[in-house]
């Protein structure tokens, strides 16, 4: 199944739910009052956030009164042209060696995050490990060999309530023994307002920059889209504490609050780099702009 295909039918919740809505804001005869603040209830209703929302009108009423748009038709090519560039980020190509950690809260779906990415570089040819950095959680370990397994991956793991930078440090060593490309690193799930588990993060960044200073140093946060707005309070705190270089969005297939995507952009400023649209282990894809909204609209 083709990337675009995946996309669409991943966030075929949300454009259920928007859809007719948007339908009918560009049903309208002209761009009035009226049209606008049927727009704006098409846009809420997928979760794009009233500060995204605010923003997109203001930029769609000055670019058509500059353009000298006047038809809700012509308008919507419009909406469809501003939402890609808002959300189209100009993401460096992956160098190797590549280490990729995966942070966030409880439950956003980082192990599975974990596996999906493992299969996905093993795909493109590349010789993955894994470090099971997740050593507080009962049983994360087994669960990230499970998926190791089906990815074909070497798993580097300690016991349970290990020191987590030591897992990556040795996940790292054995990196460098064997010539691998990409070093996946999972971290336990935390709260923002746990300042050891953020200093935890931090000691692990500080491992890998100290024992693998010229790789390419990816830090992604893994949100859950099932949780809308939520996922931008998530993104906003932990990037406070951690430089973020992109979001993982994981259950997008899940729910009708797919607009959430144009939120994080607006008021995080961070790229979606890839996107989960169902439970396979090849259901992690790519995030591409154009397709998202071409989908979307």
């Amino acid at each position: 199944m083709g990337f675009f295909k995946k996309i669409a039918e991943g966030i075929k919740k949300t454009k259920d739910a928007f859809s007719k809505k948007l339908f009918f804001a560009f049903s309208a005869r002209e761009l009035d009052d009226e049209f606008y603040e049927n727009l704006e209830e098409a846009l809420l209703t997928a979760d794009v956030g009233i500060t995204a929302t605010e923003n997109l009108i203001e930029e769609l009423k000055d670019r058509a009164f500059k353009e000298k748009v006047k038809r809700p038709e012509d308008a919507k090519e419009l909406l469809r042209q501003i939402m890609i560039e808002d959300i189209d980020y100009d993401v460096p190509e992956y160098e190797y060696p590549l280490v990729i950690l995966l942070s966030g809260v409880n439950g956003v779906g980082k192990t599975t995050a974990i596996g999906k990415l493992a299969h996905l570089f093993k795909e493109q040819g590349k010789s993955v490990v894994v470090a099971a950095a997740d050593t507080f959680r009962a049983a994360a370990s087994e669960q990230l060999e499970v998926w190791g397994e089906r990815a074909g991956v070497r798993v580097i793991r300690h016991n349970e309530g290990a020191d987590p930078a030591a897992v990556v440090f040795d996940a790292i060593a054995s990196a460098k023994a064997k010539g691998n490309d990409v070093i996946l690193v999972d971290t336990a799930g935390r709260l923002h307002n746990k300042k050891n588990l953020m200093a935890e993060l931090q000691k692990i960044c500080r491992v890998v920059e100290r024992e693998l200073p010229g790789a390419d140093f990816r830090k992604y946060l893994v949100l859950d889209a099932t949780t809308g707005q939520n996922a931008v309070s998530q993104a906003q705190i932990f990037s406070e504490d951690i430089d973020t270089d992109g979001i993982i969005l994981t259950k997008l297939d899940g729910t009708a609050k797919g607009g959430v995507v144009l939120a994080i952009s607006d008021e995080i400023g961070l790229p979606v780099v890839y996107v989960g649209v169902g439970e396979k282990i090849d259901d992690l894809i790519p995030f591409d702009a154009t397709d998202f909204i071409n989908a979307l609209l």
